[in-house]
């Protein structure tokens, strides 16, 4: 970031109250000092998205005047917002995240119990993953 590291631990370990008389400076405690740090990386993480997105919006020739855009198709569709934020991105990269993990596990628990029901109907016989069928 090119800044210096005592600045840095003093900005994000302490808070600077100006008065008329002068600038009073008072340490914080470890969640105010945690969430500053966490403030910091949040806006650092907003900050370096937004420029990657501009980056990759201006090699591929956009105009920064068109509707277009860079959207994320998730399961759910895509998401159609005037501006996608990387928090968002976050919500939507954990929510897919989540439904291949529940996916996975639904699936692999269909497939056990398909693959050992004697029905010939529900599972047909094959080396290949358990094929489900409809009963009439």
């Amino acid at each position: 970031m090119m800044v210096d590291g005592a600045r840095l631990e003093m900005a994000l370990r302490t808070r600077i109250i100006v008065t008329r008389d002068g600038s009073i400076t008072k340490p914080l405690d470890a969640a105010a000092a945690t969430a500053s740090r966490d403030s910091l990386a949040k806006t650092l993480y907003t900050r370096l998205f937004d420029w990657l997105v501009s980056k990759i919006n201006h090699s591929i020739g956009q105009d920064p005047e068109s509707n277009n855009f860079i959207g994320v198709l998730d399961i759910y569709g895509f998401e159609s917002f005037k501006s996608n934020s990387f928090e968002q991105f976050c919500i939507n990269l954990a929510n897919e995240k989540l439904q291949q993990h529940f996916n996975q596990h639904v699936f692999k628990m269909e497939q056990e119990v398909n693959l050992n029901t004697p029905d010939p109907e529900l599972c047909t016989p094959n080396p290949e993953p358990c094929t489900l069928h409809s009963k009439p």
